[in-house]
């Protein structure tokens, strides 16, 4: 068993994968085997996190899952823990392992109760074995049981952490989005810390969209069952590889980055020169050998804080020279600069105005699906909106699935899509999608998205694929946002500063 650190990458495995890799095993296998790891790996667990409980609740669903809950609680209970167990299922119509796991719990005198006991404390724990991964996007299931609803309800507002087996009760395990009826109400975080054994594979779910507050802290034991005969269906990123730059280099050796953006305040009475300037902040901090900033409608020559940007109209650029940042608070100015930008820029990062402007214009959309056969690379960086426009749908759409939309995406446009959001997806076709396990809600605010486009141009610059410059680069940004000072502000400006080159990032 190990706890999943964002310091390392780790593959990751849809449900139908995981299936495979199960039964794979149990036709190799003892009967009951795998029941009896899994229930051995949740007692471990349960007793390192709440060694001096008072009560242990298990809520145990009808499945195998509740099965995994059953076999916890006979060896809990063989250990002198206080256990307390809830089971939806029936002894004639349970699967046979989680039948077999019922009896050795009833043999060895587990305690059963049809409620959950009060009261709970924080020194108590409470293991959620209720559902598991049974779970699929467009399942057409029955309203959850009311009894169901009161044991979720129970859980989702203990006082008492919360240990929930293989994935969070509710949670699709491929997707991070709760299934309906069964999502915490609105707005109710959690009241204790919250832990998921993810056992066999490590699933999707847990590390994008609703999953990451859903599971809290992740572990994983692979029930001595090698997940090498399956090809990860994802992978969880790890950081940028350190290494020291050569001191035989110099400025050209790192690239140069061009920001084209920042609609004027004369245009439409929006300025928006500041989120170019932050992405051009960004690459700068983040190791471009030059950045330089073509302002649209802008007059600013010279930036005084920070004199090492190079200002230029957007015509003075030798795009075909460059690692192209565009789109930043570009406005509807972007629309004109885009069709010369999409066909001379051989390395792409689109951003906000500019990928409105493509979602909304066929010719645009045209250009960009264009670049792959010209050997013209791109990334695009959308949060989820941007990327329903992209696509012709809406965002409950594409944060319903979001390792799908960002893979269709890719797809369509043959490029990297950075879909930014709670476990940022990196996708690019014919490969397996990244989930970033860094960040936090510390980024949301304004600016913090332009600062991550500058920051994968400045990576991309140095020299590697795009898929890996993106997927560092939001590692990157994200894990400052983990080690932000609790006495400052986090503001766009401020994580700018903060970015560091690619070379010499360290994790720590």
């Amino acid at each position: 068993m190990q706890r999943v650190h964002p310091t390392q990458a780790h593959p990751l495995h849809h449900t139908a994968a995981t299936r495979r890799l199960e039964h794979s095993a149990a036709a190799t296998l003892p009967p009951h085997t795998l029941m009896q790891r899994a229930g051995l790996a949740v007692a471990r667990l349960a007793r390192a996190l709440a060694p001096h409980a008072r009560t242990i609740w298990i809520a145990c669903g009808p499945g195998n899952n509740g099965g995994d809950g059953l076999e916890a609680a006979m060896l809990l209970h063989r250990a002198g823990m206080p256990v307390v167990v809830t089971w939806l299922g029936a002894p004639e119509t349970a699967p046979a392992d989680a039948r077999l796991s019922w009896q050795r719990a009833q043999d060895a005198g587990v305690a059963f109760s049809q409620q959950a006991p009060h009261p709970l404390g924080p020194q108590d724990l409470c293991i959620d074995a209720l559902l598991g991964i049974g779970l699929a996007p467009g399942d057409q299931r029955p309203p959850p049981s009311e009894r169901l609803t009161v044991l979720l309800h129970a859980l989702h507002h203990s006082p008492a952490p919360v240990l929930c087996v293989d994935v969070p009760s509710g949670l699709q395990a491929d997707t991070g989005q709760y299934a309906p009826g069964l999502a915490p109400m609105r707005g109710a975080a959690p009241p204790a810390a919250r832990h998921t054994l993810s056992l066999l594979t490590l699933k999707p779910g847990l590390f994008t969209g609703a999953g990451r507050d859903a599971a809290g802290t992740v572990w994983w034991d692979d029930l001595d069952v090698p997940c090498h005969s399956e090809a990860a269906s994802a992978w969880l990123a790890g950081p940028p590889a350190a290494a020291a730059r050569a001191h035989a280099s110099h400025k050209g050796s790192y690239g140069d980055v061009a920001m084209i953006g920042g609609e004027g305040l004369g245009a439409r009475g929006l300025g928006m020169g500041g989120a170019a300037l932050l992405a051009a902040s960004a690459a700068l901090h983040g190791g471009a050998g030059r950045v330089l900033v073509a302002l649209l409608g802008g007059t600013l020559d010279l930036d005084v804080r920070q004199p090492e940007l190079m200002f230029r109209h957007v015509d003075a650029l030798q795009l075909e020279q460059l690692t192209v940042v565009c789109g930043c608070g570009g406005g509807e100015a972007v629309r004109a600069a885009l069709p010369q930008v999409l066909a001379q820029a051989p390395r792409l990062v689109l951003d906000a105005d500019a990928l409105n402007a493509i979602a909304s214009d066929a010719a645009l959309a045209q250009a960009l699906a264009d670049r792959a056969p010209k050997a013209h690379a791109t990334v695009l960086t959308p949060h989820p909106l941007e990327a329903a426009r992209l696509l012709g749908t809406d965002t409950a759409s594409v944060q319903s699935h979001r390792l799908a939309a960002a893979e269709q995406l890719a797809e369509r446009f043959q490029c990297v899509v950075v879909l930014k959001g709670s476990g940022t997806v990196v996708a690019a076709p014919n490969q397996a999608p990244r989930i970033n396990p860094t960040g936090n809600a510390l980024l949301a605010t304004a600016g913090t998205g332009d600062v991550l486009a500058g920051l994968i141009g400045a990576y991309w610059a140095a020299g590697p694929a795009p898929l890996d410059a993106a997927a560092e680069a939001v590692y990157a940004h994200g894990r400052a946002a983990d080690t932000w000072p609790d006495e400052q502000a986090l503001t766009a400006s401020a994580l700018a500063r903060r970015m560091r080159p690619r070379d010499t990032f360290t994790p720590a």
